[in-house]
């Protein structure tokens, strides 16, 4: 009898550490990307925050990178209906619906990724979130890539050489440049313009120069003009599902909101600019036509030119959100360009 009482008690003990681990099991937060597994975002930023979550969380929850999403412009519905736990997406592929962190895109900032990348995050969180643009998302990082230029398959010196070629182009406040160079502006995805330049469609693209590697450019785009302080840069935002974070616990959602804002949004801008670096060299080693403007030079001041009156349009633009744009934008670029000091 005792045999068979002791026999019930290990078998309920065992019974009930297989319903413990499996309530305690680590959930697994699914991230939508977009770009290639070679590029830094998959290579080195996923990877490093999934890291700081999995520390972060004491292993209760875990990042598992999910490929072939669709496009970009999908990633931010595909996350607010839970398809998948969290991902990042370009703003302009959406039209209309981000229009207050195009203040960062435009010319004029001076600065790398890192330090705009911070300076967004603080302004959104100070000035834009009242305007509710990720009503649905639950926001927790904002970056921009580095400075953009265009890269060409023929080469380019002059601003003027321009007008009339298929430009691809992101959105966001590069429509506007392409409209002021009278480009014949190609709407695509990042991930799409090998292909694209490969076969002749469009004549060049906007990008940083980082994607003279990531993306392969230097084989099909090899040219590259460069403007001081750069063309333009490009504003993404990191977002995560508003019900798979509620449902965590509050110890794990502040674990998670710990390693993620401001540190997340330094991290992607960091990396972006260590990329940048990166994408030069090998542009270079590749034989690729570097073309840089000089400061204060012709091809800068045919630039300046074509770029006067973008800030004050944006202002007159966001009027309508409730959010006081030149006051925000004012602030943008002394957090920007005081980072570091």
């Amino acid at each position: 009898m005792m045999k068979t009482n002791f026999l019930k008690f290990m078998i309920a003990l065992c019974f009930s550490l297989v319903i413990s681990k499996a309530a305690t099991a680590a959930q697994v937060l699914h991230v939508a990307t977009w770009l290639p597994p070679s590029h830094t975002m998959n290579v080195d930023f996923w990877p490093t925050w999934g890291k700081w979550v999995e520390e972060a969380t004491e292993g209760r929850v875990t990042v598992k990178v999910e490929y072939g999403m669709g496009h970009p412009k999908s990633i931010y519905d595909l996350v607010e209906d839970g398809v998948a736990e969290a991902g990042f997406s370009y703003h302009g592929y959406v039209p209309g619906r981000f229009k207050l962190p195009q203040a960062v895109e435009l010319p004029g900032l001076g600065v790398k990724a890192e330090a705009a990348s911070v300076a967004l995050w603080r302004v959104q969180q100070k000035h834009f979130a009242k305007a509710h643009e990720f009503e649905g998302l639950a926001l927790i990082g904002m970056f921009t890539h580095g400075p953009g230029y265009v890269h060409t398959i023929d080469p380019i010196t002059s601003l003027a050489q321009l007008k009339g070629k298929k430009i691809r182009i992101g959105g966001g406040i590069q429509s506007e440049l392409g409209e002021r160079l009278g480009i014949t502006p190609i709407a695509a995805p990042a991930s799409k313009v090998y292909e694209m330049l490969q076969q002749g469609v469009i004549d060049g693209v906007f990008l940083p120069i980082n994607e003279q590697k990531a993306l392969r450019l230097a084989e099909v785009a090899p040219n590259v003009l460069k403007v001081p302080g750069g063309m333009y840069l490009g504003s993404f935002s990191i977002f995560m599902n508003e019900d798979f974070l509620a449902n965590l616990s509050q110890k794990d959602r502040d674990a998670i909101m710990s390693v993620s804002g401001e540190k997340l949004s330094a991290l992607a801008g960091r990396l972006y600019d260590e990329d940048d670096v990166k994408g030069e060299q090998y542009a270079i080693e590749m034989g690729g036509n570097i073309v840089e403007a000089e400061k204060g030079g012709k091809l800068s001041q045919e630039f300046q030119k074509i770029s006067e009156g973008l800030e004050a349009e944006w202002v007159e633009s966001v009027k309508d959100t409730g959010v006081q744009g030149q006051q925000a934008l004012d602030e943008l670029k002394e957090i920007a360009q005081n980072y570091g000091n």
